[in-house]
């Protein structure tokens, strides 16, 4: 028999550059970004059918009613929901799941999945998962290399060298300059790193143990000193002693042992307005309107609002939000500012905005 893989949705994310829509209490996973479901629910239902068993998802400890109402509204009901202290980066939150995992069975297999990025292509996602079982069986950890659609600069790259479903990972290319990404678009041992991932839990743990020590002591604590109440897993305080660090960074960039499957499955990360812009319905001017919204002589620009009439007169490639009762106009292409103006309201003590 087949054994079925254990999807995690990754949901700790704060989605700084889609604020004021993307806030604490409501990151953009739990927003509908134009579909008819939000992040998550449409993350949560691209992994059901006879390949998966019930999601396991890793959230803030604050988001778990949340997270539980949302794919309970979709007919998901997760097997356990991780929660985090406070947020580690993915380094910690991977290993914890592993170690999660490994507890009732080292050989289950996991697929990492953003519960924050879109799939156009959910068949496509079924048949990379598939090509990369045999591998994680093995011990390998399987990175999905997405098809890009254009020379990105905000994305990580991957180089892969070798035949067959599965190629040996040569090199990983952190956020290139733009005539590198317009030749790496070009090479078709290029793809993007969108840090979704399948792996075997016990491998995984162990190559964590040998690459990451700090990360693995650390978040194997958290679990196994875990609060447990129902499908609630509510980590350890150690979690809070793992270093902040990006897997990538502490395991994938040094493992000899990591494979990447082609996965052109449609893929997007709603990180940015400028992102959402380019992901949404537009008129015949350019404009991505949703709201109150009256645009006249405007074009290429993003707005929406949650009540309040906005009006766009004479402006190009601009973005105005209104949303719970604050303002954001900036330049679409700017999505720097959009985080450098939330470090500014956390230094002025503006929590209250965010």
């Amino acid at each position: 028999m087949t054994r079925k893989i254990i999807p995690v949705l990754m949901s700790g994310g704060a989605g700084t550059r889609l604020w004021p829509l993307s806030r604490q209490a409501r990151p953009k996973q739990f927003h509908r970004l134009g579909g008819e479901h939000s992040l998550i629910q449409d993350t949560a239902l691209r992994v059901v059918g006879e390949m998966f068993e019930a999601p396991v998802v890793v959230c803030a400890a604050a988001h778990a009613d949340l997270t539980r109402a949302q794919l309970a509204e979709v007919g998901v009901t997760p097997q356990a929901l991780i929660a985090e202290p406070a947020p580690r980066n993915t380094a910690p939150a991977s290993v914890a799941v592993a170690a999660f995992g490994a507890e009732r069975d080292p050989e289950a297999l996991m697929v990492l999945l953003h519960a924050d990025n879109l799939v156009a292509d959910v068949a496509a996602l079924h048949a990379a998962i598939e090509a990369g079982r045999a591998a994680a069986q093995a011990g390998q950890i399987v990175l999905f290399g997405l098809k890009p659609t254009g020379p990105a600069t905000i994305y990580g790259y991957i180089r892969a060298t070798g035949e067959g479903p599965v190629r040996r990972v040569a090199q990983f290319v952190e956020k290139p300059d733009l005539a590198t990404a317009q030749r790496f678009v070009a090479d078709p041992d290029y793809s993007w790193n969108g840090g979704m991932f399948l792996f075997k839990a016990g491998a995984f743990l162990d190559i964590a143990r040998a690459l990451a020590p700090e990360v693995a002591v650390a978040a194997e604590a958290a679990v196994a000193d875990a609060a447990r109440a129902g499908d609630l897993v509510s980590l350890g305080e150690a979690f809070l002693t793992a270093p902040s660090i990006a897997i990538d960074v502490a395991v994938m960039e040094k493992t000899d042992r990591a494979g990447v499957v082609a996965a052109d499955i449609g893929w997007a990360d709603v990180g940015n307005w400028d992102a959402l812009w380019e992901l949404s319905a537009r008129d015949a001017d350019g404009n991505a309107l949703d709201g109150e919204v009256t645009a006249v002589e405007s074009r290429g620009s993003l707005a929406r609002t949650d009540g309040p009439s906005v009006v766009l007169a004479g402006v190009e490639d601009v973005v105005v939000v209104v949303e719970n009762g604050v303002v954001l106009v900036t330049r679409r292409d700017a999505p720097a500012a959009v985080r450098a103006a939330v470090d500014a309201l956390k230094a002025k003590g503006r929590s209250d905005l965010l």
